[in-house]
């Protein structure tokens, strides 16, 4: 009896060392990026156009073709992945071919990004024609996020108690009706914990944009979906990596660092916030 309290008291600990351990090294990372980022944020460098290669001016163009992306994906990936979630939850029959198609799902969410980024080169850029655009790295972005929200989605529908469609049924409603009255809105809260995730993962990504949609350097802003936008990911990898004076900016690179950071943890807040109302509107 003593051996196992023993064991279980050293996986506790350990269980908890673990924990310990990935939030320190969290906290360390977020909080060298605040102390070094803070000195190099102003009016102008949120404001401003780049200069002299981005060592100099701000990162506005950056930040609005970062939240340029990130809408046009939530827009074109929250209802596919929502509705193909209610399709295989709600109207599939639980077979081989739907289970292959989970299957199939879950290994797309696994998929490196750069794999996304090669497939949306292929087809959004070369064969839709769409050229290198904010379209193009949108659907890309998309393609990438959709199998986790159909995951989370499809996971919220499922933990809707039976009896409330079944409590809709025999009291004459339709299938469709049941779903959009009786069971998307108790459901919502977990699918919108998928578009968290998304939003976290499309906001950072730069293989995929690198691709399809992102230059270092635009004189002007966007002005169609079609054409090029400067994002924060990319940007951030270009000044890290490719800039002859790394050492000398790094100020800028922390500077922008910390920005997509807090746009990010901005854009989550924003979707944990409706997560919430809609929670507390809906109970069961």
């Amino acid at each position: 009896m003593n051996k196992k309290r023993t064991g279980e008291k050293i996986i506790y600990w350990l269980m908890r060392g673990v924990t310990y351990s990935v939030v320190l090294f969290i906290a360390y990372i977020l909080l060298d990026i605040l102390i070094h980022g803070l000195p190099a944020i102003s009016w102008n460098f949120l404001t401003g156009f780049p200069e002299k290669s981005g060592a100099e001016g701000g990162i506005l163009p950056a930040i609005l073709g970062t939240l340029y992306l990130v809408i046009g994906t939530i827009v074109v990936a929250l209802p596919l992945g929502m509705f193909s979630a209610v399709y295989l939850t709600e109207y599939s029959k639980q077979n081989r071919f739907a289970q292959s198609i989970r299957m199939a799902i879950v290994t797309l969410a696994g998929i490196p990004s750069i794999v996304f980024g090669l497939f949306g080169l292929g087809l959004f850029v070369i064969t839709l024609n769409f050229g290198s655009s904010i379209l193009a790295g949108s659907l890309t972005l998309a393609c990438m996020i959709l199998p986790t929200i159909i995951v989370a989605s499809e996971e919220a529908l499922k933990s809707v108690p039976k009896y409330m469609r079944e409590g809709s049924l025999a009291l004459g409603a339709t299938k469709w009706e049941t779903i959009y009255k009786n069971v998307l809105p108790y459901a919502l809260p977990g699918m919108l914990t998928g578009a968290i995730l998304g939003i976290g993962r499309a906001a950072g990504e730069t293989a995929p944009i690198l691709l399809t949609a992102a230059a270092f350097f635009l004189p002007d802003l966007p002005t169609s979906v079609f054409d090029q936008v400067m994002a924060l990911p990319y940007h951030l990898y270009i000044l890290a990596t490719q800039h002859p004076e790394a050492q000398k900016i790094l100020p800028m690179q922390y500077g922008t660092a910390l920005v997509l950071l807090l746009l990010v943890i901005g854009l989550n807040m924003a979707a944990i916030i409706l997560r919430i109302r809609v929670r507390k509107k809906y109970k069961w």
